[in-house]
């Protein structure tokens, strides 16, 4: 059977230059880069120096504001946490939006349980946070505003830029969630205006169980972990080493190639935006059309639910995401979708479909051939269709 992965937000293949620069660090080069006295530990210290300059480059950032972590939500929950500990005594009022990933929405709550205020902004039906909004919750007490970069499940960008702008004349310190941005499309901390950055490798290319902070070199954070003085004793813990040049490799190519993959990832994407509505009836968008990632679409099919119709799509072939909480126990609705006004009761019928730089166009034909066949499966055993269709008769 033919395969077709379009699920390259939830992972990506590590790219085989990535493997290979990683493979001597697990056996040759297997030193500490903390043991910097001998031969061993210098290669190690070596390699990752390099690989944190190479991901500093990849955001137009300084070498030593890379802290490298383990995955991005723990970047975000150091981003959070840290910054406004470390900041309390200007104030303990935190903004952050409603679509925020759970490290950041968690931990504002767990923030909140310590006698922070947050503020939950609202975005509009496209998904976008308004920067005047941002300006009129400001107070005396704002000591931080986090707004991701774009959204993972709806693939719309954020105006990071406006908002940037915004905190600077405010003094306030500004953090973006950038992991499902960075090494995606062009990512420049000093035109954002951010003062923080959570990053990710495994969106682009690189190995899984690898992430990055970055953290303007005159801002205070304080370390969320205790243990040794590695990371400028902002993060401890063994380096891993064999990650960290992955990220580096990764890095590095995505600068070279981002380009090229937008110019290849874009017209797929518009392709599937507009041919899904002439082949499937009752579709519906989610998220700005063309504020969004290049390989990004994102739409709920009312009378189908998400998880069955990804379930039916990989049966053929086609690897897919839904919007629907599938990690969670009770399946409740997306809080995403909520928040863009996708009435509760149907948003389970979101898909995500993210592609990468390996996709073809004839990929996007397989997938716009299949998904109306698959539909109809699922509108066959939809006593809710079947109510739609009497309407539909009667009208």
């Amino acid at each position: 059977m033919r395969r077709i992965y379009l699920d390259h937000m939830s992972a990506t293949p590590t790219d085989p230059r990535v493997v290979e620069a990683m493979l001597p660090f697990f056996t040759e080069n297997f030193g500490s880069p903390s043991s910097h006295l001998h031969e061993n530990g210098l290669k190690a210290k070596k390699a990752v120096d390099e690989s944190r300059a190479n991901v500093a480059s990849l955001i137009q950032a300084k070498p030593d504001e890379i802290i490298f972590t383990s995955t991005g939500s723990e970047a975000n929950n150091l981003a959070l946490r840290g910054i406004a500990l470390a900041n309390k005594a200007k104030g303990k009022h935190i903004i952050i939006s409603e679509v925020e990933h759970f490290s950041i929405l968690y931990t504002a709550r767990e923030l909140e349980k310590e006698g922070f205020k947050v503020t939950y902004l609202k975005v509009d039906k496209d998904g976008l946070v308004n920067p005047q909004d941002v300006a009129r919750a400001i107070t005396e007490e704002t000591a931080l505003v986090s707004i991701m970069h774009a959204n993972n499940e709806i693939g719309v960008i954020e105006p990071i830029k406006e908002i940037g702008r915004i905190t600077r004349e405010k003094g306030i310190i500004f953090h973006t969630d950038a992991v499902a941005t960075t090494g995606i499309i062009p990512v420049n901390v000093s035109e954002l205006g951010v003062d923080a950055l959570s990053m990710a490798s495994q969106p682009f290319y690189g190995p899984k169980g690898i992430a990055a902070l970055y953290l303007r070199e005159d801002v205070d954070i304080v370390s969320i972990m205790s243990g040794g003085a590695q990371e400028g004793g902002r993060r401890p813990g063994t380096d891993n080493v064999p990650g960290i040049v992955g990220m580096g490799k990764a890095a590095e190519i995505a600068r070279n190639e981002m380009q090229s993959r937008i110019e290849h990832l874009t017209p797929l994407r518009d392709k599937i935006i507009e041919g899904l509505p002439k082949r499937v009836k009752y579709l519906h968008f989610t998220g700005h059309l063309t504020k969004r990632l290049p390989g990004h679409a994102s739409f709920w099919i009312s009378f189908a639910e998400g998880e069955t119709l990804v379930l039916l799509l990989n049966y053929s072939g086609i690897a897919t995401a839904s919007g629907s909480a599938c990690s969670s126990p009770d399946l409740q609705a997306s809080h995403v979708l909520t928040a863009i006004g996708v009435p509760p009761d149907v948003c389970h019928g979101s898909i995500t479909v993210s592609l990468g730089k390996d996709n073809t166009e004839e990929d996007v034909d397989y997938f716009l051939d299949t998904l109306p066949k698959v539909v109809e499966r699922c509108w066959q055993m939809s006593p809710l269709y079947e109510d739609e269709l009497k309407k539909e008769q009667q009208a």
